[in-house]
């Protein structure tokens, strides 16, 4: 099922830190919280399945328990879990250099929160690539949030500005073209039965579990990218603190969400 390909130079947004990982993990907990779900695609028959930038595998490591018959590919640039179930399988790779697998391969495709990796000019291709591993009859499915959370106080405007201006000086979305565009992406490339839904997860400890598990994931990238732009001298430590503080007691006051766009279509048999 695989061919060898080298993954390239990484375009991701978030630089290498030790605690990327339990974000990534809180992030993935939240949203199966809110949705109810791993996935939404009305999938039947699943023997193979490919989960593109699956990062520490948290997905791909719960579909092989929900699914002990399937066998799961995670597939990222680094490298994955020392530990997991034993349908699951990881690989290196990179989907803009093309997925190492040969076409028809796998009954649902997952991608995820990869707008902070892959440029807007380049997700009509990479969906493309998505459409070619899949069997004809199978599932591809999107998900990628809004680029800025709604329901901001003055604070969190500002943080947020500075951010995207770093996320726009990379070609990654910074005007909410990828996620108005998740399911015209694959209608484009002749999926059928298109559905697009969105859910608005709360950010705060007024939102419950859901709230505190976004809130911890959403500091965390703030800290993260304004350590970015400290180092540049966009902005000061001190400044950037003080924002990052400030946006934590308006997510409260403003009952700040975020929304999420899921976006599914079967490929024609």
């Amino acid at each position: 099922m695989t061919v060898d390909r080298q993954p390239g130079p990484s375009s991701y947004l978030f630089p290498r830190h030790p605690a990327e990982a339990d974000r990534l993990d809180l992030q993935h907990h939240a949203l199966r919280e809110a949705v109810g779900s791993n996935y939404l695609a009305p999938v039947g028959v699943m023997e193979q399945v490919l989960d593109v930038g699956t990062g520490t595998g948290r997905w791909g490591i719960e579909l092989c328990w929900e699914h002990p018959e399937a066998v799961v590919v995670g597939l990222d640039l680094v490298r994955g879990p020392s530990e997991h179930p034993a349908g699951y399988q990881h690989v290196r790779g990179d989907v803009l250099q093309g997925l190492p697998f040969l076409d028809c391969s796998f009954d649902l495709v997952h991608q995820r929160f990869l707008s902070s990796g892959i440029a807007v000019v380049d997700w009509p291709r990479a969906v493309s690539e998505l459409v070619r591993v899949t069997r004809p009859g199978g599932w591809v499915e999107l998900t990628e949030p809004m680029v800025k959370p709604r329901r901001l106080g003055p604070a969190t405007r500002q943080l947020g500005d500075l951010l995207l201006r770093q996320v726009a000086s990379l070609g990654l979305d910074a005007t909410n073209a990828v996620f108005r565009s998740l399911h015209r992406y694959l209608k484009r490339v002749g999926l059928e039965l298109v559905e697009r839904q969105e859910f608005s997860l709360p950010i705060g400890e007024w939102g419950g579990r859901v709230g505190s598990f976004m809130l911890s994931d959403i500091r965390a990238v703030c800290t993260r990218l304004c350590e970015r732009l400290c180092s540049e001298g966009a902005i000061s430590a001190e400044d950037a603190a003080d924002l990052i503080r400030r946006s934590q007691a308006e997510f409260e006051e403003h009952r700040t969400v975020w929304t999420v766009a899921f976006a599914y279509g079967r490929r024609r048999r």
